[in-house]
């Protein structure tokens, strides 16, 4: 992607035509919103090595029959964490992120998997490692999260993916829960963004190695590059997939559109990777939607 600088105006661009297309569409985000949620599950959860595929996920949360057998912790992780996608998307607006809020989407997470860690931070004596980061002591979690909040709180005039990026780096690296927190991590991300009017993002599983290179990067040097680009990328895909419908575009593959008018297939998944044409990969395949201006 452009620097983050100009990725910073673009997105208040999208964000402001977002809310002008979708006066008067509420059914039709809802159904966007509605769409998108095992497609979140599945990438959050295969970040944390799930073997479950996509399909699979559709199919435990539209309770079809699987083809294999599947343990129970992988079944409860998905209809759990559609559970939390869910209820974000509804409450998000009502209530400030503090650290209640937090317990509690976690909790949902957890339930029925380790209920004995559901709902709280670490305790004395529980303590994780992340490849080779050791997160901060237990007794020190408390005090580290309220510090993050507070540090996102104070930096309102800075661009939402510095924000967004930051705090998940920051949540990450202290680890706060004994399990759950790359999925919790994310879900907060996308519970911040729709408190302050930006569209819900996924971290796609097929930039997991980019994504993890984010947190490596945040340990050796405190910095956030990395995570800005990866939080740009999904928050400029995530709106230009809303205003393809909310602007009633026809929809169409990326290779299809490429095919139509002549353009070079590699090129426009060069562009749509680096999100400078309005292209959005839904289920691992690349849209866009039509008309649109000729790609150069």
């Amino acid at each position: 992607m452009a620097k983050i600088s100009s990725v910073t105006h673009q997105i208040q661009s999208l964000r402001e035509r977002y809310h002008r297309a979708s006066a008067g569409k509420e059914s039709l985000i809802a159904l966007i919103a509605e769409t998108e949620v095992a497609e979140q599950v599945y990438d959050s959860n295969a970040i944390e090595n799930s073997t479950l595929s996509l399909d699979e996920t559709e199919k435990i949360l539209r309770q079809i029959d699987l083809d294999r057998y599947i343990n129970e912790r992988e079944i409860f992780e998905a209809k759990n964490l559609a559970r939390v996608v869910s209820y974000i998307h509804l409450r998000a607006g009502e209530r400030e992120l503090d650290l209640d809020t937090v317990l509690l989407l976690h909790k949902m997470l957890i339930s029925n998997i380790r209920d004995d860690i559901a709902g709280r931070f670490r305790e004395a004596g529980e303590y994780v490692r992340v490849a080779n980061h050791i997160a901060p002591a237990p007794q020190e979690v408390l005090g580290l999260m309220r510090d993050m909040l507070t540090e996102y709180r104070a930096t309102a005039h800075e661009s939402i993916v510095r924000r967004i990026a930051r705090l998940h780096l920051t949540f990450e690296n202290v680890h706060p829960f004994v399990d759950g927190n790359g999925r919790i991590g994310r879900i907060i991300n996308n519970y911040l963004l729709i408190r302050e009017g930006h569209v819900p993002i996924n971290i796609k599983f097929v930039d997991r190695a980019k994504y993890y290179d984010a947190f490596r990067e945040f340990d050796a040097k405190g910095a956030t590059g990395i995570m800005e680009e990866i939080v740009a990328k999904a928050l400029t895909n995530s709106y230009h997939k809303r205003l393809a419908y909310l602007e009633g575009k026809q929809i169409t593959t990326l290779a299809e559109y490429a095919k139509t008018h002549g353009l070079s297939h590699s090129n426009c998944i060069n562009k749509a990777h680096r999100q400078s044409i309005e292209a959005f990969l839904e289920k691992g395949v690349w849209k866009i939607g039509a008309p649109l201006e000729k790609i150069q």
